[in-house]
């Protein structure tokens, strides 16, 4: 008999200005305290100074930022024999882009001294450059999974 329960999938609204999923879903992972109106107007502006700065379209350059992002693998921590191991675990299916979209929200939170759209525009603009704090997260995560690849076999 199964141990866990039943996990049902999600399905996400499109936003209601490009229609787009992913820009549905990031637009729930700006929101803070249900606050919808006020988080689409946040990506919406963002967009809006990409597509002035870059003349792409702000789209594009999410879906590009994303895509770099998104981590291929992960650390999990296991317990063997009394020790606690981080085992490293391929990233799959919606994970690898909830994991991209939380980590551009951080470093855009972290960041002081300007809004919220022009920071998540700064953001998104530096990781479809390969570039930026998000994809330094994504780095660092690839590091440490290649350095424990010697515990892969207790995954």
């Amino acid at each position: 008999m199964a141990r866990r329960k039943k996990v049902y999938k999600k399905s996400w609204r499109p936003d209601p200005k490009f229609n787009n999923i992913l820009l549905g879903r990031f637009i729930g992972q700006i929101m803070l305290d249900g606050k919808r109106t006020v988080a689409e107007r946040i990506v919406y502006d963002a967009l809006d100074i990409i597509h002035e700065k870059t003349k792409k379209g702000g789209v594009n350059v999410f879906e590009q930022a994303l895509k770099n992002v998104s981590p291929l693998v992960t650390l999990k921590s296991k317990r063997i024999g009394g020790a606690n191991y981080q085992v490293p675990v391929p990233v799959v299916g919606d994970r690898r882009q909830t994991l991209a979209m939380r980590w551009i929200r951080e470093a855009c939170r972290k960041q002081k001294g300007k809004s919220m759209a022009e920071a998540l525009a700064q953001e998104l603009l530096a990781a479809s450059e390969k570039e930026g704090a998000a994809m330094k997260k994504r780095e660092e995560t690839h590091k440490m999974a290649e350095a424990n690849k010697a515990f892969a076999h207790f995954a």
